[in-house]
Parts: C-alpha cells; sequence; structure tokens
C-alpha cells in the first residue's frame, strides 16, 4: 500500500506503539501489529486491531487508570 500521508513511501508489516488519552486517562499500547510506511513511519490499523485497542482502552477507563502501559496481545 503507497502512504497516504507522505505520498512516497510503501507499507510494510511492523509492530508500532499506539497511544490514547481521553479525558485524565492516557493508555499506552506497545508491540501493535501495524502496516508502517518505511519512509516517514506513519501506520495504519486494521479494523479489527483498532477495535480490540478501543475494547482495551474503554476497559482501562471504566476501571479508573489515569495512566496504563500495556503489550497488546493479539
Amino acid at each position: 500500500m503507497k502512504c497516504v500521508i507522505c505520498k512516497q513511501g510503501k507499507t510494510k508489516k511492523g509492530f508500532v506503539t499506539v497511544t490514547l488519552q481521553r479525558e485524565n486517562t492516557t493508555i499506552v499500547f506497545k508491540e501493535v501489529p501495524a502496516d508502517v510506511c518505511e519512509n516517514c513511519g506513519e501506520y495504519y490499523l486494521s479494523e479489527k486491531i483498532s477495535d480490540k485497542l478501543l475494547q482495551r482502552a474503554e476497559e482501562s477507563v471504566k476501571k479508573g487508570a489515569e495512566v496504563e502501559i500495556l503489550r497488546f496481545a493479539a
């Protein structure tokens, strides 16, 4: 896939760190599978991965976490 941000690079499978914030909660997910641009580093998550991230983030918010760092496990 050609990167829609830089228009130069192509994406390849890799892993990224994703940070999500909502109100007073910050959640950092490490080792998230993604398609990553070789040129600019922009990443693209699949719908399945995005859904899992949002579900786990919602769980963290509900339990009252302020900052949480998680290793993503598919």
